[in-house]
Formats: C-alpha cells, sequence, structure tokens
C-alpha cells in the first residue's frame, strides 16, 4: 500500500495515484518489496568514493555498515554517488570544484525523494562540501568521515603524511639527504586506506564537524582500518532514521553558537588554516553570520593543546588512543574554555552532555591548558594596507621569533615565477627577506591553490635557515608547517593591494597585533596598481568558457569564504511536483 504522507519522501511514494504507481513501479526494478514503501523514512547515503579520491576509496564497505544501521532502526537506505573532489590527484586544486560538489549534493539531495541523508565525507574538501550543499537544503544530516590512515613508518620512526613531504623535499634541496632516501619513504607514508595522519584539513574538517555537533563523538579520530570506525557507521545508520523521525535539521545543529565552538576547538587543536575559509562557506549556507574577525574573538588566548604535527610530535592514531576530540573538549569545558555547552548535536544531546565523561588517556598527546604545546594557538586574523580584508596565519605552525618581523620583499608574479626563480643562485634573498607571491588566490590561480608554503631557496637551506616570513593571496596544505601569511584578501587578481608590491619593499608583520602593512604610501600605492591591470589574467581565463569562467565570475573572496555569490543563503528542500 502506498505510504502515508508523513516523510518528505511520501510525495514521490505516497499516493495512489499515476505518479506514485510510476515512482514506486520503477524503484521496484530493483526488487525492492511493497512494504518498503509502508511510511518508513527513505534514508539517502550521499558517497563520495572514488578510487580517484584516495582518502575516501574504502567508502563502498563504510556505506554498507550505514545501511545496516538505516534497516535496523527501520528505515530504507539508497545509496548515491556524488562528485568526489579529492586534494591529492585533483588539479589545479580540489578546492577549485568543492563548490561544484555542494552544488551536485544540495541538487542530488532537493530533487530526490529523501527524509534524511548521511553524508559520507574524507578527502580535504568532501567534508565542506557535502555539508554546504546538505545546509542548502536543511534536512536531517549526518556526517560519518572515513577516518586517518595509519601513522606512517620510515626508517624505524613514525611519519607523518604530507608534513613528512615538506620536511625531506627540503632536507634532499640543502643536501642533507640523497634523492633515493627521498623515495624511500613514499611507500611507507600512506601504509593504509584513509585520509592524512596529521592534523591536516581532513583530519581538522572531520574535527569540526564533531565539534559543530553534525557527526556521533569519536568520528574524527578512529583510524580508517579500526572495526569501531565501521561500528560508528552502523550507529550513525541507526540515529539518521531517529533524527527523520524528531525533524531534527541542519538549522537546529548548525547554530551560531555550533560556529563558535568550532573556531575555540580549532584553536585548540592546532587546526589547518583552511577550516577559516570552509567555516565561513558552510555558516553562509546555513544563514549564519560568521566574520574573519569572529576567529580573533572567539579563538585568541585559546593553548593548543593537541600536540599532533605538523605543529608538534603524534599522529592520528595516538590522538585517537588518547581520547580524541571529546577529550579535548572536556579539558577545555572543564576549564570554562568551551563556549557554548548547551549546543545540540545530531544524537540529541547537548556537545557537554556527550564529552563531560569522557575518558583522556595521554597527557602528552592531549596537553593539560597549563601545559599546553603553543600558548595562543587561536588564529591571527591580520589587517593593514596590504590586506585590507584580511589574510590569517597559524601560530602553532609558526616559528615564535618570526611572528614580529620586518624585511624587504622577494616578490614574485606567480606560481610559475616562483618556480623557475627560488632555488636560482643569484635571487637576492636572505634569511631577513620576505617572500612574497601573487596571483594564487581563488581567481587568479582558478580555485586558490595550496601554495603559499612556499619552499625556501635552497641556497638558504644550505646555510640552516628553516623558515621565512611568507605572503600571498593563496591557501597552504593543513599538513604544512611555517611562518605563512595566507589569503591575503582582496587577493591580487582582484585587484588587491596584493598586486602593487615590488622587490625591495619593506613589509611589516606583527601576529600578536594582527598587523600586516607595506611600507609604502597610499598614493604610490594607487599609482602602481593604476599602472597595470591585476585582473586581465583572470578575465582572459574566464574568456574560455566552462565551469572556469563561471568560478571566476562568481568566486567570493577569502573572507567571505571563496563560496559562489549565488550559492549562499539555505533554499531549503522544497520542489515542484511533477506530474508525468
Amino acid at each position: 500500500m502506498p505510504q502515508k504522507a508523513r516523510f518528505r519522501s511520501a510525495e514521490w511514494f505516497g499516493s495512489a495515484d499515476k505518479n506514485g504507481f510510476m515512482y514506486r513501479s520503477w524503484m521496484k526494478n530493483q526488487g525492492i518489496p511493497d512494504h518498503e514503501f509502508d511510511g518508513r523514512p527513505i534514508i539517502g547515503i550521499c558517497n563520495t568514493f572514488s578510487e580517484l579520491t584516495p582518502c575516501n576509496a574504502h567508502f563502498r564497505k563504510l556505506a554498507e555498515h550505514v545501511k545496516k544501521g538505516v534497516l535496523e532502526a527501520g528505515g530504507y537506505p539508497v545509496e548515491f554517488p556524488v562528485f568526489s573532489n579529492g586534494e591529492s590527484n585533483l588539479r589545479p586544486t580540489a578546492m577549485f570544484t568543492r563548490n561544484l560538489a555542494s552544488m551536485d549534493v544540495e541538487e542530488a539531495i532537493r530533487g530526490n525523494p529523501l527524509d534524511g541523508v548521511v553524508l559520507l565525507t574524507g578527502c580535504d574538501k568532501t567534508t565542506p562540501a557535502l555539508l554546504m550543499g546538505a545546509a542548502s537544503c536543511d534536512i536531517p544530516a549526518i556526517v560519518v568521515t572515513g577516518g586517518p590512515m595509519l601513522n606512517g613508518k620510515h626508517k624505524g620512526r613514525d611519519i607523518g603524511s604530507g608534513t613528512v613531504v615538506w620536511q625531506l623535499s627540503e632536507e634532499v634541496k640543502a643536501g642533507k639527504i640523497s634523492i633515493h632516501d627521498f623515495m624511500a619513504a613514499e611507500a611507507g607514508m600512506s601504509r593504509s586506506a584513509g585520509t592524512c595522519n596529521t592534523m591536516g584539513t581532513a583530519s581538522t574538517m572531520a574535527c569540526m564537524a564533531e565539534s559543530l555537533g553534525v557527526s556521533l563523538p569519536h568520528n574524527a579520530a578512529i583510524p580508517a582500518v579500526d572495526s569501531r570506525r565501521y561500528v560508528l557507521a552502523h550507529l550513525s545508520g541507526n540515529r539518521i532514521v531517529d533524527m527523520v523521525k524528531e525533524d531534527l535539521r541542519l538549522s537546529r545543529v548548525l547554530t551560531r553558537e555550533a560556529f563558535e565552538n568550532a573556531i575555540r576547538t580549532n584553536a585548540a587543536i592546532g587546526g589547518s588554516t583552511n577550516a577559516v575559509i570552509h567555516l565561513k562557506a558552510i555558516a553562509g549556507r546555513m544563514g549564519v553570520e560568521l566574520e574573519l574577525d569572529d576567529w580573533n574573538r572567539v579563538g585568541r588566548g585559546t593553548p593548543t593543546i593537541v600536540d599532533l604535527q605538523p605543529s608538534g610530535r603524534f599522529l592520528m592514531e595516538e590522538f585517537y588512543y588518547a581520547g580524541g576530540l571529546p577529550a579535548v573538549l572536556r579539558r577545555l569545558g572543564e576549564a570554562d574554555r568551551l563556549p557554548h555547552k548547551e549546543a545540540l548535536t545530531v544524537n540529541g544531546q547537548t556537545l557537554w552532555d556527550n564529552v563531560k565523561d569522557a575518558p583522556l588517556y595521554n597527557d602528552q598527546v592531549i596537553r593539560e591548558l597549563d601545559n599546553p604545546l603553543v600558548d595562543d594557538g587561536g588564529m591571527c586574523v591580520l589587517r593593514g594596507n596590504l590586506a585590507p580584508k584580511g589574510a590569517v596565519l597559524k601560530p602553532s605552525a609558526a616559528s615564535p621569533e618570526l611572528m614580529r618581523h620586518r624585511g624587504r620583499a622577494v616578490v614574485f608574479e606567480n606560481f610559475d615565477d616562483y618556480k623557475a626563480r627560488i632555488n636560482d643562485p643569484d635571487l637576492e634573498v636572505d634569511a631577513d627577506s620576505v617572500l612574497v607571491m601573487k596571483h594564487c588566490g581563488p581567481k587568479g590561480y582558478h580555485g586558490m591553490a595550496e601554495v603559499g608554503n612556499m619552499g625556501l631557496p635552497a641556497k638558504l637551506l644550505a646555510q640552516g635557515v628553516t623558515d621565512m616570513v611568507r605572503i600571498s593571496d593563496a591557501r597552504m596544505s593543513g599538513t604544512a608547517y611555517g611562518t605563512v601569511v595566507l589569503h591575503v584578501a582582496p587577493e591580487a587578481a582582484a585587484g588587491g593591494p596584493l598586486a602593487a608590491v615590488e622587490n625591495g619593499d619593506w613589509i611589516e608583520l606583527d601576529a600578536y597585533d594582527g598587523r600586516l602593512h607595506l611600507d609604502v604610501d597610499e598614493a604610490e600605492l594607487e599609482r602602481r596598481l593604476s599602472a597595470s591591470d591585476p585582473t586581465e589574467a583572470s578575465r582572459r581565463i574566464a574568456s574560455s568558457g566552462g565551469y572556469r569562467q563561471l568560478y571566476i565570475e562568481h568566486v567570493l573572496q577569502a573572507d567571505e569564504g571563496c563560496d559562489f555569490d549565488f550559492l549562499v543563503g539555505c533554499r531549503g528542500a522544497d520542489v515542484p511536483r511533477h506530474s508525468h
């Protein structure tokens, strides 16, 4: 019998007319019996599985465990694919297709008979993309990540995915190790299914999802190949069915308070700078006001207590065994450092209810607040005539002696210019110089690739220099480290002041006071910008048409989350009913 008009899926399957007949009949060609249409919730499993996204390549098995949980709870699971934007292979960067993936998710949810959805996320951009798309529809949704890979192994020691690449490549350039030593670490770095095992962007965004309350406790840290990852998937399948019955939509969870909890959490874990952009984009889809300055207001003054690479020593395996994110949140809450304990989560409990009794097994991995890795791990938001709309710096990954610095600019017009000149023995650069790279923002390098952590000149590495101030409108991998100023807005390709920087200009960085200043007067800046057209290159790229044109014409700047201007806001799940 047709189901009663109770859930959203009843618009498809709940009538005894021609339309209901056809919708049910088409689904029945998969062997689905009548009783599956008797009024039970239809649960979508939004799967970013792809063999081209290695972090998510084990998601077929993960989805099967979600299905078991959905069926056990009295729902009916339907799995569907969406664009899988994996950072490891996709050029120029997965950030370029984050918004595309979110559009895929949004329209797949809105246009199909789904009452709730389980979001299978893993690699960096899949988490924000799926949350952005689901938030735009505002139906019950729960996140299940794929989990981090096991610790890398090389020469008898643990190595962190991503981070070891930056470390060893610099050692090759400095002549400290051979190319053969470098290549020997390749297989050992990625020895199991899962995302990067450092506190890179994937692990950061998994922690952001958990601290936002859109996943079950411990979702962020259980290793990908640990059987408890599949238990969590099963339980998430159970829970989404009840969420549908309770009408527990994302708008009740993704509140202003939830985002403030996430900002504080990011500081405590030493999370990726990419979280700044992604949280803003997710908030924008939900209609929650979140500004760049909120990272200063809420995050600054928070100690980094998670001792993980790239900021610290350990990896995600140790993080989970030490207690995972619930232990971090408990430690913050007990010190009255968790802004909103009462924030609702997808299991129907408050964030504090979920973590107040969480076990904590290792004070080295998850430190006490009076013994932090970094005293103030809150993201530094910088402003000044070089970044009128802001820039960011990750203090837990920076060198303290460079947090206040004044040096002369060594300018690279774009990433190709940087690659061509950085190791030139005749490059005029010293340890006090400030490396500046332009035209790598969302419009200039369509997608804002992770190239902001510029490798240092080989001749300085050979002298023992290990860090320099670097400034760009690009992003950097969450697995990277250094005193790196990122996300300068407006970007050079949008006519921002960064486009006017010339070799030899003095630049002042004061991360403690949030200042980024170019020692060039306003009239001279205007003269330089008017003498050229920094937006010409991006306009030329846009003229080639296709998704590139759509991207460049509509992408917002970094301080606004790099979403498309026409995607901001919650549009809901209503769709006109089609009559066959």
